[in-house]
């Protein structure tokens, strides 16, 4: 079940949709697809159980997935974490820890060139200390963003157009 969320919402604002324009209003009128976007984002980035991903980990991969879509306002919807480390995984580092440099790898690979994932890539996640369903919230997370890239730009497309 979704909920009401504010507008303009995350893909607004990365795809600089003008609120009184017509891609916007497009936009309002699929409260489903406003509603499921956020509700997903909320799901990734906070989920009420975090298996051991914290939300400023979340932060950081979202970020460094962020960075490869070369859209400074769908960046600036992942702020930079707190922790030291992982504000190096966001910043497109790589992190000097094993679990935080196989996950970057993994986000890289995931962000750049998805038909690169193979078993032996999520082997890897696994054997840098990565549970199952931390592999497969990590894997939401990612799929996320690169939608969310994706919209953004196609939302940007369209703004230009109307």
């Amino acid at each position: 079940m979704t909920t009401s969320h504010e507008r303009p919402d995350t893909l607004d604002r990365a795809g600089a949709l003008a609120e009184d324009g017509a891609v916007f209003a497009l936009r309002a009128q699929r409260p489903e697809f406003l509603n499921g976007a956020e509700d997903c984002r909320k799901a990734v980035l906070a989920p009420d159980n975090d298996l051991g991903l914290s939300h400023d980990l979340r932060l950081a991969i979202g970020r460094r997935v962020a960075l490869t879509g070369g859209n400074d306002r769908l960046l600036a919807e992942y702020p930079m974490p707190e922790s030291d480390d992982h504000r190096t995984l966001a910043s497109g580092d790589m992190p000097e820890d094993a679990r935080l440099a196989a996950i970057a790898v993994h986000t890289d690979m995931i962000a750049t060139d998805p038909g690169a994932s193979s078993r032996e890539s999520l082997d890897r996640l696994l054997d840098a200390g990565l549970s199952v369903p931390q592999v497969i919230a990590l894997s939401e997370l990612l799929a996320f963003v690169c939608f969310q890239i994706r919209v953004a730009h196609g939302l940007a497309l369209l703004e230009a157009c109307a």
